[in-house]
């Protein structure tokens, strides 16, 4: 096999979580132009089922299923489903996130609700589609992070702004992604599993000025990350050109946490 053709995804059946957001769309159109059988799921069925319609017009593999990974049940359902359609699963992308705290000052119950989908919910996606990845004795695990994971609040981007600083729940279970990903990294790595960790950071979402010069001032590069800067590294993990590769966090934000 050629140094490129172990970048392709054809012949592996992805999972894609949240694969219609900011890093979710991007992604979608990247794995499937990599040759992946790419599955996208969220709790939006419908925008689910629009963007798989786009990109099957384009010549994509791509189907839609909706869950819940605030529900355990409502995982081991879209496992099933997957498997019942394919027979198998050759990788999983999990980017999926809810936003349910605001501020600092959010209450218990919206810190609660974002542990059980954000913390306990990527547990419980690593345990379930990891069962079924160490069954067939390969695969990989690609768990989508943030560089709040990895560093502290840099307050002064917001000052004047009208956006407030990420809450402490995005800070804390992204955080706690890294650690958990090098967890699972070590229980399947004997199965010939892979787990890794992106932590993007800066992605440009209709930032404007004070906020865009500050942050672009604080990357290597000067700017803020597009919709193509996410999907070549996540390619990288999945496909067979990482064999060698696990337990790994890998930051894609333009050199921000490097200072």
């Amino acid at each position: 096999m050629s140094a490129l053709d172990r970048f392709s995804l054809k012949g592996k059946v992805i999972l894609l979580t949240g694969g219609t957001g900011l890093y979710g769309r991007g992604l979608t159109t990247d794995l499937a132009s990599a040759g992946a059988t790419l599955v996208i799921a969220s709790r939006n069925a419908q925008e689910c089922e629009r963007v798989a319609d786009e990109e099957r017009r384009n010549g994509g593999d791509v189907v839609a299923e909706s869950y819940d990974q605030g529900d355990e049940g409502s995982i081991g359902n879209l496992r099933e489903k997957i498997l019942e359609r394919y027979g198998r699963v050759d990788g999983v992308v999990n980017n999926s996130v809810a936003r349910t705290m605001s501020s600092a000052d959010g209450s218990v119950e919206e810190w609660e609700a974002s542990m059980r989908i954000n913390a306990t919910g990527i547990m419980l996606m690593n345990r379930i589609f990891g069962e079924v990845l160490c069954n067939l004795k390969g695969g990989s695990i690609v768990n989508v992070g943030s560089i709040q994971g990895v560093v502290g609040p840099s307050l002064s981007l917001y000052e004047g702004t009208e956006s407030p600083p990420p809450p402490p729940d995005y800070f804390f279970h992204k955080a706690g992604m890294v650690n958990l990903t090098r967890f699972y990294a070590a229980l399947f790595g004997s199965s010939g599993v892979r787990v890794n960790c992106l932590s993007p950071g800066g992605f440009f979402n209709d930032h404007t000025a004070p906020f865009l010069s500050r942050y672009n001032a604080n990357t290597f590069l000067g700017r803020m990350g597009n919709k193509s800067d996410l999907g070549g590294s996540v390619i990288f993990l999945l496909s067979d050109a990482s064999s060698y590769v696990t337990g790994v966090n890998l930051p894609v934000d333009g050199g921000y946490t490097a200072h």
